[in-house]
């Protein structure tokens, strides 16, 4: 084999840039550690965001729990007051001389039945609403609080 010399020239006027390898050390620090800071921040918002959530899911609970005690209560009313109208109405037409009694307490009973109906209907359809609001209020409050939160960032 043979041996090639190469040529080797110096230019006076051209400057090579020299590495520093304390700069690029400190620069992977710097960005290692803007890194964790970061992820520490990003940790921090997730806990908060956690917590909130967890409080908002055990108000919901609480509230659903009154609420479902109070639509249990106002059922077991309208059925009591509903055994109570019949109980009546049967005493009544035990009671009955003729058949045209009959007919006209029967007549009667029905007519009340009715109208005691539509307003135990009325009764439960505002327990229910305000049921669902109450219900629906702290998610709804967590949610618009996120949003303006989001906004915010």
């Amino acid at each position: 084999m043979s041996k090639t010399t190469a040529k080797t020239e110096t230019l006076e006027n051209v400057e090579f840039p020299s590495f520093d390898a304390s700069k690029a050390t400190d620069q992977m620090r710097a960005f290692a550690e803007k890194g964790v800071e970061q992820s520490k921040e990003a940790y921090a918002k997730l806990k908060t965001g956690a917590e909130e959530t967890q409080k908002v899911l055990e108000s919901t609970y609480e509230t659903a729990k009154t609420v479902s005690s109070d639509v249990s209560l106002k059922a077991i009313a309208a059925l009591r007051a509903n055994a109570e109208a019949s109980f009546s109405h049967l005493e009544a037409l035990v009671g009955a001389k003729t058949l045209s009694e009959v007919v006209e307490l029967q007549t009667s009973f029905l007519r009340k039945r009715v109208e005691m109906a539509v307003e135990q209907a009325k009764e439960f359809q505002t327990v229910a609403t305000k049921a669902v609001e109450d219900v629906s209020k702290p998610v709804k409050t967590a949610f618009e609080k996120a949003i303006k939160d989001v906004k915010a960032a």
